[in-house]
């Protein structure tokens, strides 16, 4: 079996205005084949699904990302059967939006968590069949603390990057409770500021706390650009997948335009390999990166990877990278 999971998916501003003339499937450019080849996707939705509701002004926010509701055939078009939402767009537009992109996702067929009606619905995991695997799903953020789920009001899955706190214990209850429920246990994490290629030594930590407690792979997203790969006790952790699609200005020395799909290969219960497909946004479209524009991203990546003490092999010049697990 594989799966394959891809960072922060925006479909608002620029590619919501892009969508009222294209086709669902223009978002994806030529990276769809992938896609279909899995068995499993998911991906950080980075944004709310809603004809509806008004900006969040409880707080000041500079940008606030709404797509149609319609545009829920994007995902359906790449088969994505997850999304995280616990980040901080999902309430951009206020509770109604959010209802409204948790009853669209619904009515799709597709998987959420991260965020609900609720503390109890924003911290429930999802578990999903796939053959005879069963995959655990959990998706946290320490981002927009303001709109953290309680008892009685709806938002995210927040927790600070403390283990001592008792939301960061929650989760990590959450995640042994889950850990009995699912072959292979993903948690997804939307944390950390913007930018910087390097993990922080905190998410290190907490990252490490996180797979002693029962995750099979850490999916860290929120920082634009992707981050190292990490093996510990020969479990993966992903500190930053970077962005996949959106309509941001370029960093010309970051790189915000450059990112990874990462196809994840099991034997039995067990990972066994990641394969890292290089990816370059162009005009609001994610699209395969090729000749030196993928050389240069593997390189990137290889480097930083190699800082965390994890090998990577290189299947082709250009081309897809190999990081065995088993």
């Amino acid at each position: 079996m594989k799966f394959a999971l891809i960072g922060d998916v925006v479909l608002g501003r620029l590619v919501n205005r892009g969508l009222k003339s294209m086709g669902p499937e223009y978002p994806w450019g030529d990276t769809l084949p992938l896609f279909a080849s899995a068995d499993w996707r998911g991906c950080n939705l980075e944004c709310v699904l809603a004809d509806r509701g008004v900006r969040w002004s409880a707080t000041p926010k500079a940008f606030h990302f709404r797509s149609d509701a319609k545009n829920v055939a994007v995902l359906k078009s790449a088969h994505i059967d997850v999304v995280s939402l616990a980040n901080n767009h999902v309430l951009d537009f206020g509770y109604k939006a959010l209802r409204s992109t948790l009853s669209i996702l619904d009515t799709a067929h597709i998987e959420h968590a991260g965020a609900g009606a609720d503390l109890a619905a924003a911290a429930l995991p999802v578990i999903s069949t796939v053959g005879i695997t069963r995959l655990g799903f959990v998706a946290f953020t320490d981002n927009e603390p303001g709109w953290e789920a309680t008892p009685k009001r709806p938002g995210i899955f927040y927790l600070p990057i403390d283990p001592k706190d008792d939301r960061a214990r929650m989760l990590f209850d959450v995640v042994s409770r889950t850990r009995s429920e699912a072959d292979i246990l993903v948690v997804s994490a939307h944390w950390g500021p913007n930018r910087g290629c390097r993990p922080l030594a905190e998410h290190i930590r907490f990252a490490h706390r996180l797979v002693e407690g029962g995750a099979d792979l850490v999916f860290g997203h929120s920082g634009h650009v992707f981050r190292g790969i990490e093996l510990y006790e020969r479990r993966p952790i992903i500190y930053c997948a970077g962005d996949f699609v959106d309509d941001y200005a370029v960093d010309a020395i970051e790189r915000n335009d450059e990112s990874f799909i990462f196809v994840f290969e099991t034997s039995g219960s067990e990972l066994s390999r990641i394969l890292l497909y290089p990816m370059l946004i162009a005009d609001c479209q994610a699209r395969n990166a090729r000749g030196a524009d993928a050389v240069r991203i593997d390189a990137k990546m290889e480097a930083l990877c190699l800082e965390l003490g994890t090998a990577v092999l290189r299947r082709e010049a250009g081309g897809c990278l190999e990081i065995p697990i088993a």
